[in-house]
């Protein structure tokens, strides 16, 4: 049974964390407390993969409330987002020491669904920072933890369609 594709995110909440297009100088993105997300589009993926993803990266309660518990989501925590995009986590290494990428998006397609998903976390107030679509980048990060998770819009749908059913 093929697995189903979705829009594949890293998150690590940050002290600071920063990207710079590689070989340019330049430009160069920092921010302080925030997230760090890596962000990867397969190519059955659709909008509402870029939509869903945007609300669980801005909503997800990862920052530490007064008890210590994470419990705090990133508005509420004054944070930032540092957003990139990274094909590579939609590389497939189960069947070979080397990634096959065919279920990556390509170039237009994905940067069509990688800016819907920077847009709908602008949309929600955060401060959202991003690198350079398709350069080559030297991210950076200073984590805060280490707090990491791996999102995926695919398994998502599947749980909800898998719910529905029974």
């Amino acid at each position: 049974m093929k697995e189903v594709s979705g829009i594949k995110a890293v998150v690590t909440r940050v002290k600071s964390a920063g990207v710079e297009v590689v070989g340019r100088g330049g430009p160069k993105t920092e921010i302080g407390k925030g997230l760090l997300v890596l962000a990867g589009v397969a190519k059955d993926d659709a909008e509402r993969d870029a939509v869903w993803m945007a609300d669980r990266v801005c909503k997800l309660r990862v920052f530490e409330d007064a008890a210590g518990k994470m419990n705090v989501s990133p508005r509420d925590a004054g944070a930032s987002l540092l957003i990139v995009s990274n094909f590579t986590l939609c590389g497939d290494c189960a069947a070979s020491r080397r990634p096959d990428f065919a279920e990556a998006a390509g170039g237009d397609a994905a940067r069509v669904l990688f800016d819907r998903f920077v847009l709908a976390c602008r949309d929600s107030g955060l401060p959202v920072h991003t690198g350079v679509f398709g350069a080559e980048m030297a991210v950076w990060s200073v984590n805060d933890g280490p707090v990491t998770f791996v999102l995926d819009s695919g398994q998502a749908r599947a749980k909800l369609h898998g719910a529905q059913k029974g």
